[in-house]
């Protein structure tokens, strides 16, 4: 069951397709949005990331594209560097920070969708929720599982409504999804998740 109150974080990721569903979740996020979005998306190592521009003219959330050591802060929204492992770290009484990291890619992958879910089902346990949105690999199951190991909750996009279904329907097959919901259900629960002022 999904409780907006209880959410502390949201991770994202996404491949293959996951760009055109981002632009249909993050747009609809108020800016009275209080949970940090941390963000995977596969993109071409080698040169910069175009994405938080792009979705800094498009939505109402600070969109960063962080710095190892970077405080994670609510209302906000962090797309992990190309290139880069993005990972949350807590220690005991700090808030909750960005790591960055050069580690072998994942799955083919850096960033890497696993490494990121793990680590924030680590650090914020059942006030977790990730979402497995279209990719063509299945980097995103096993840290799925791990979110709702942890006690969190996950959600994995509609694999029907996905140009590249093998994301989500790898987090379904490991029994790591709670819910398959179209974008337009994404986007309608969590504008619930509110709480900040503007």
């Amino acid at each position: 069951m999904f409780d907006a109150d209880r959410i502390g974080a949201i991770v994202i990721g996404a491949s293959a397709g996951g760009v055109e569903a981002l632009n249909q979740l993050l747009p609809a996020l108020p800016k009275t949005f209080a949970p940090p979005v941390l963000v995977v998306v596969h993109v071409r190592q080698g040169q910069p990331s175009l994405l938080p521009g792009l979705f800094a003219a498009r939505c109402e959330l600070v969109i960063e594209e962080p710095f190892d050591k970077d405080e994670i802060a609510p209302g906000t929204v962090y797309f992990a560097p190309p290139g880069y492992h993005m990972l949350v770290e807590s220690e005991d009484g700090a808030a909750p920070a960005i790591a960055l990291s050069v580690d072998p890619p994942v799955r083919f992958s850096r960033p890497s969708v696993d490494v990121l879910f793990e680590s924030a089902a680590h650090a914020y346990g059942a006030r977790l929720l990730g979402i497995v949105l279209s990719g063509a690999n299945d980097d995103g199951a096993r840290g799925a599982r791990a979110i709702r190991d942890a006690g969190g909750a996950c959600w994995a996009q509609d694999p029907a409504t996905a140009p590249a279904p093998a994301m989500p329907l790898a987090a379904i097959a490991q029994g790591a999804v709670n819910e398959v919901l179209t974008l337009d259900d994404m986007a309608m629960r969590l504008s619930r998740c509110i709480g900040r002022q503007p």
